[in-house]
């Protein structure tokens, strides 16, 4: 059904509507995402027209136009919360402590000891809550503007940081669960961009102390149980992998989306072994161009086109063979790529006068959050990559993942 969906046209599934309803209800006026809630009606009711009058009533009445609520916590990210440390520097800062452009890297204690303090001390850092699945997070709870119909779970120390993280969070209408660590302070992550590329260097600190133990406690699995879409960054396979894994099985295992991100080339690895099983489990996988490359060298699928290539990774098999994988590299400047059910497309980005520009760190998560804010809604793909590249334009034009107070994608 869900593809079904996905493959239709707002035109189409008007007609479709209509068709269905023999003129029972007005439809011309409204938007995709509603008519695709109504056709998901008329295929659920099908064998009853009375109820499906009464449920398509429910979406096209007074309040056509406006999106339905959504049940709470509806999507949950799991993954490293951290503090963002954001500055602008050049190649040499780069040289200086061995990082590479547009990679992200855990840091070394040795190597990259002094760091951050340069960071801070030598530059004009700008701070803001981080992670990139929280950050994801974040921009998918604010284009939906619904409060807490998204949760956020993650490890902090007992400290003020760990305070402006949540409280940024909570702004946006997130819930946030945090498990708190005496064990260490609240991560961080430094962001150096230079051009349009950034390179990240992160300091997990609390962030590593994620247990699976933690949680599969009673109120924490609830918070697991309620949600129906999942988003894990590869950066927590890093810090606990027993959770994703858990969080992976139980997805499979009730027909619920799981969405991964490969998230930086040298994390490939752990979606590519066969001992540790990923790939089967996940139904959308993002990833930019270098870690596209990256990740299916390391399969021995042919490298270059990119087209092929999803077109190869959506095919590798799955456990829930109900759900088609979806597979969707981004990059950069040049068109996103989108591939499902032998099928692929080229979605343009939109164009962005450089001068805007003022930080690419958090772009890809934005688009991660703009992608899931509508995928939540059974909106098809074109709306979805349509919804990622207006968040990701968005969010170049603001230091850090930030921007207004409100959306206005249409």
């Amino acid at each position: 059904m869900a593809s079904v969906v996905a493959m239709c046209t707002a035109r189409s599934v008007q007609h479709a509507v209509v068709s269905a309803l023999g003129g029972g209800v007005r439809v011309q006026s409204l938007p995709s995402t509603r008519l695709t809630q109504v056709f998901r009606l008329i295929c659920r009711h099908k064998s009853s027209h009375v109820s499906l009058l009464a449920s398509c009533r429910q979406y096209t009445s007074d309040s056509a136009g406006k999106m339905s609520r959504l049940p709470e916590k509806v999507l949950m990210g799991i993954g490293n919360p951290l503090l963002d440390i954001t500055i602008s520097a050049d190649e040499a800062f780069l040289q200086k402590y061995d990082l590479e452009s547009n990679n992200a890297i855990v840091a070394d204690k040795e190597k990259h000891a002094a760091l951050f303090d340069d960071m801070v001390k030598n530059h004009t850092p700008a701070y803001g809550a981080g992670g990139a699945t929280q950050n994801a997070i974040r921009v998918a709870q604010w284009m939906l503007q619904q409060p807490k119909v998204t949760t956020f779970l993650g490890c902090v120390g007992d400290d003020e940081e760990a305070h402006l993280l949540q409280h940024a969070a909570e702004r946006d209408g997130v819930y946030v669960h945090y498990c708190v660590t005496d064990k260490d302070s609240t991560g961080i992550c430094g962001a150096i961009i230079t051009g349009e590329d950034r390179s990240l260097i992160a300091n997990l600190g609390a962030a590593k102390h994620l247990s699976c133990d933690w949680l599969l406690q009673q109120d924490n699995w609830t918070l697991v149980k309620t949600a129906q879409f999942y988003y894990i960054a590869g950066f927590l396979y890093q810090t606990c992998p027993a959770a994703v894994h858990k969080i992976a099985e139980h997805a499979s295992e009730n027909n619920k989306t799981l969405a991964m991100n490969l998230s930086a080339p040298a994390l490939c690895t752990y979606f590519s072994d066969p001992q540790i099983n990923m790939m089967p489990y996940i139904d959308v996988l993002f990833g930019n161009g270098v870690e596209a490359e990256v990740f299916c060298k390391q399969l021995g699928i042919p490298i270059g086109n990119h087209a092929n290539m999803a077109l190869a990774v959506a095919d590798l098999p799955k456990k829930n063979r109900d759900r088609s994988r979806i597979v969707v590299f981004t990059r950069g400047p040049r068109s996103t790529i989108v591939a499902r059910d032998g099928k692929v497309t080229e979605y343009p980005i939109l164009p962005i006068d450089k001068s805007t520009i003022k930080d690419t760190n958090g772009c890809g998560d934005a688009f991660v959050g703009g992608f899931l804010s509508q995928l939540v809604q059974g909106c098809p793909l074109e709306e979805c990559v349509r919804c990622g590249n207006y968040a990701a334009h968005t969010i170049l034009q603001y230091w850090g993942c930030n921007y207004p107070v409100t959306p206005d994608f249409k």
